[in-house]
């Protein structure tokens, strides 16, 4: 019995750390002057979100720290403080286990009121990581779609001012 309950954990194991990354190329999708306009990540809900034109900024959190730092300061903000802005907030939560994402990560995504995109796919996630400091909060300032500057900040202080600029 121990036998198979050790194996049936293992197996567990290596089907809940599977990675969907492979030997591709990476293409940077966060550069000054290149279109976000195609967009399109599902939220905390599984809800479809296309980029629109009205966006004027997208906040990135590419690590498990950024992420809770940003959906702190958003839990302390009225619900509609990302649309009312013209922002949203992408998460990378593809570095997780798909399991521990499954079970852990994307039902506590969905107690929060603010919409939380969601990029879950290694090699999607790289394409948007490349050339960024993945430590820092990356906000991305968008016309029609269009990158037009990408500034990283440490504080939440500093992620308030830029998310207000501009507005």
């Amino acid at each position: 019995m121990k036998i198979v309950l050790w194996f049936l954990i293992t197996a567990l194991m290596f089907i809940g750390c599977n990675s969907k990354a492979t030997d591709v190329e990476v293409t940077p999708k966060l550069v000054v002057g290149k279109s976000l306009a195609d967009l399109k990540l599902d939220d905390q809900h599984e809800k479809l979100y296309l980029l629109d034109k009205t966006t004027k900024k997208v906040i990135f959190a590419f690590s498990k720290d950024v992420g809770h730092k940003c959906n702190t300061f958003f839990e302390t903000k009225k619900d509609s403080y990302l649309k009312d802005n013209n922002t949203i907030f992408v998460a990378d939560i593809s570095g997780a286990p798909s399991l521990i994402r499954s079970m852990f990560i994307l039902p506590g995504l969905k107690d929060f009121k603010h919409q939380v995109l969601i990029i879950d796919d290694k090699v999607v996630a790289n394409n948007f990581k490349a050339n960024q400091n993945v430590e820092k909060i990356v906000v991305v300032t968008l016309d029609n779609g269009i990158i037009k500057k990408i500034n990283s900040f440490d504080t939440i202080d500093g992620l308030d001012k830029e998310i207000k600029k501009d507005k």
